[in-house]
């Protein structure tokens, strides 16, 4: 048996898994067949695909070792969002009316699952958000789970650590209004700021869509902040920082970014502009232990070369937990679903995990400040 599979086996515990199986469990091979929503084309497809190619690996490390319920593989029914709210919810529809799915990943962003959920929480099957980082997401319903930190649990930390390591005390602010995601990591930035007691000189706005910043940040320059905030995705937020160094604003002057821009793919796009960055995250590539190396390595295998980043790993570690609480559930069945979830506890390649009372992740102590040099991640020293 092979290292991956043996980690597998250990990462989805004792049953592979669910304790004494009956005749009839154990000779179903019958595939046990989720939904997924996730943003497979479009501008933000970065963030979908990632999650897509961190679930398919799980799948194969899961079903090697045994699959669920005693030897039935799991399998994933995709649906392509493109970023949509509607597009979600139509898949949301789908899934549940026509493929019958016991339980739904994704969507990708905040904006979609503010769709797509309440949708799963009326017809009672568990919606499970691996990337929805918004305030407000598992207050939609009791089946609406996430295994992404909130920003409210990680922005803080980054913000703390930008005024005790750099100093910073007079920033300039800037988010994207139109998405719920940037709009509600920007309320908890400004929350934090009036906190800490740093003063925000200007707050701009943008679009989505819009690829033009120039007025904002010639604006900014001339208030000579220590610091940007931004909420962005990580289109927008590439070029925001590109045309910032165009424009003179100095790399003293670096960004604090929210989750967004946790991507290399910051780095991919900005290159030398986006140097100095720093975002909190959850996770990081580098980190030593066994089961997230053995992660780093094979993902790096199975998709050419390519490093995971955080919505590759959250959603490897998603899979697992999903399986777990489907043995505990002793079948495929949204309702018994649901109640097992809230109780898996899960050691994954994002450390310790467990759900708490409001289906949020409950441990916030692995969150980590990561700034940008040379287009990638590290660790701030």
């Amino acid at each position: 048996m092979s290292r991956r599979v043996l980690l597998a086996a250990a990462l989805l515990g004792s049953s592979l898994l669910g304790g004494p199986l009956t005749g009839a469990q154990a000779q179903d091979k019958t595939p046990v067949k989720l939904g997924a929503i996730e943003i497979l084309t479009g501008p933000n497809s970065r963030y979908g695909i990632a999650i897509q190619r961190g679930f398919d690996l799980a799948l194969a490390d899961i079903n090697k070792a045994g699959g669920v319920l005693g030897g039935r593989p799991l399998a994933l029914a995709y649906e392509d969002s493109a970023g949509a709210k509607e597009q979600a919810l139509n898949a949301a529809r789908k899934l549940i009316g026509r493929d019958k799915v016991p339980l739904i990943l994704g969507p990708t962003l905040s904006n979609e699952m503010f769709a797509a959920g309440p949708v799963a929480n009326e017809r009672k099957v568990p919606i499970v958000g691996t990337s929805t980082t918004a305030n407000g997401i598992t207050a939609i319903g009791p089946y609406v789970f996430r295994t992404s930190l909130p920003e409210a649990d990680v922005i803080p930390v980054t913000l703390k650590t930008a005024q005790t390591k750099f100093g910073i005390k007079r920033v300039a602010v800037m988010y994207g209004n139109d998405d719920a995601f940037t709009k509600s990591a920007y309320d908890v930035m400004k929350a934090s700021l009036e906190k800490l007691g740093i003063e925000t000189l200007t707050t701009e706005t943008f679009g989505s869509k819009d690829s033009d910043f120039s007025a904002q940040l010639t604006k900014i320059k001339a208030l000579n902040p220590d610091a940007i905030v931004l909420s962005a995705l990580v289109e927008a937020a590439s070029g925001i920082e590109l045309q910032a160094r165009q424009l003179g604003i100095p790399e003293k002057v670096f960004f604090i970014g929210g989750n967004g821009l946790n991507s290399p793919k910051l780095g991919d796009i900005a290159g030398k502009a986006a140097d100095g960055t720093l975002v909190g995250s959850p996770w990081f590539i580098g980190k030593p232990d066994a089961a997230n190396q053995a992660f780093v390595n094979a993902f790096k295998d199975k998709y050419g070369g390519d490093l995971p980043d955080q919505f590759a790993a959250q959603a490897y570690d998603t899979l697992f937990i999903v399986a777990k609480a489907i043995d505990a559930a002793g079948a495929p069945d949204s309702e018994k679903i649901k109640d097992a979830l809230i109780k898996v506890k899960h050691t994954g390649v994002m450390g310790p995990f467990s759900f708490s009372d409001s289906r949020d992740p409950a441990d916030t102590s692995g969150v980590v400040v990561l700034v940008m040099k040379g287009g990638k991640f590290q660790l701030l020293q």
